[in-house]
């Protein structure tokens, strides 16, 4: 699907194709470039790396969802386009100071892995488990961040960073992190001293990082069970768990198999393959490298020129580093190549729309996390960034 006009995307508070409809892709581009001008250093825009190269060309920095967030702290913009999904936006209005504005050209644009965990679901789930197997909140201790004790067993949630602002509160009123897909070991690690040796850590929304990461830790299969909400536990397997994980995924990495690494093997001997940890076990066992979106920039970067990289990840980003390294070849593992659908919600209609309001004075789509909120999901980021990696 090209960037064009003619695709049907998602409505926010207005319709900014109604106020773009007899703009070409021409004039859209210039008219943010016009926007970014007349803001100058009052805005600063975010790209993901999963965003289109439409989007992309107008960032004034790219990355991964947390350093995107920690960026815009440390900058001294007043508003802060954040090009991504709802989440992200989230972690920077955490982040960021009160005089900065967060907003999301397309409120609609969210996440299907961190909608698949919410709190109603993940408070049950908590409860549940520390009645039946007799472990202790760390909310209850006098110090929740010093390793547990001998004799005492607590459950630890961790949370991915692709969740919402209230999961993050949960984890910092429990004791508990959040992790990224370049730290989850390190905050596992964290994770299991604060539970002791007969504790367990809760890990959601992603069962596939939570269990290549337990793995490529030295955990067995029997060591992880999944937790599926709205079912009946398996109590005798959660009892032998040292990681419960959520039934949770992303709906991209989900698409990458053993067979589709087995037929580039074949088409391109000799070649290389790289893939996100959010992929199942199956697909990261039968690769070369497995890592977070810097570490497979970085791993492409520095394969010799003339090799076939085969990349488990979003297309978008793919697509990017094929034209950044055009000595090697580099493709996406999946032939039916399908971009993450709620990043492609942020289409540069979207993006001017934002522009030329901020602009007229108004602060459309403005991400706000209410405080108490905010509190906790940042003493559990502030944890996260105490561990090191």
């Amino acid at each position: 699907m090209g960037d064009n006009l003619a695709i049907s995307l998602p409505i926010c508070e207005i319709d900014p194709l109604a106020r773009a409809a007899d703009l070409s892709e021409q004039d859209i581009t210039e008219r943010i470039a016009a926007a970014k001008q007349t803001l100058g250093e009052k805005l600063l825009i975010l790209g993901h790396h999963y965003q289109r190269d439409s989007i992309v060309a107008h960032a004034d920095l790219l990355g991964d969802s947390f350093l995107l967030s920690k960026q815009a702290a440390e900058s001294s913009a007043e508003y802060i386009v954040f090009c991504g999904v709802h989440f992200m936006a989230e972690s920077a209005d955490i982040l960021t100071s009160d005089n900065q504005k967060v907003v999301l050209p397309n409120m609609r644009a969210g996440c299907s892995m961190a909608d698949m965990a919410n709190v109603p679901d993940v408070q049950q789930c908590w409860d549940e488990i520390l009645a039946n197997l007799d472990l202790a909140d760390p909310a209850e201790r006098e110090d929740a961040m010093i390793p547990a004790g001998e004799g005492e067993a607590f459950l630890i949630p961790v949370t991915y960073m692709n969740s919402s602002a209230e999961l993050k509160a949960f984890v910092g009123q429990h004791g508990g992190v959040v992790c990224t897909s370049s730290n989850a070991a390190g905050v596992l690690s964290w994770a299991f001293e604060r539970a002791g040796k007969d504790g367990k850590v809760l890990f959601f929304p992603d069962q596939h990082l939570g269990r290549n990461t337990g793995l490529a830790m030295g955990l067995s299969v029997a060591e992880m069970e999944v937790w599926h909400p709205g079912e009946n536990p398996d109590w005798q397997a959660l009892e032998g768990a040292r990681i419960v994980l959520w039934h949770g995924y992303c709906s991209v990495h989900r698409r990458f198999s053993v067979e589709q690494i087995e037929d580039i093997r074949r088409d391109y001997p000799g070649c290389k393959i790289v893939v996100h940890p959010e992929c199942r076990r199956e697909v990261v066992e039968a690769s070369d490298a497995v890592g977070s979106t810097e570490f497979i920039r970085n791993y492409v970067a520095q394969q010799d020129d003339g090799v076939v990289i085969g990349v488990g990840t979003e297309i978008n980003m793919v697509k990017r580093l094929n034209q950044q390294y055009p000595d090697k070849q580099v493709i996406c593992l999946d032939p039916l190549v399908c971009p993450c659908s709620t990043m492609y919600m942020i289409h540069p209609i979207y993006l001017l729309d934002v522009l030329e309001r901020i602009i007229e004075g108004e602060v459309p789509n403005h991400v706000t996390v209410p405080n108490k909120v905010s509190q906790s999901a940042n003493l559990a980021l502030q944890r996260m960034l105490q561990i090191p990696i």
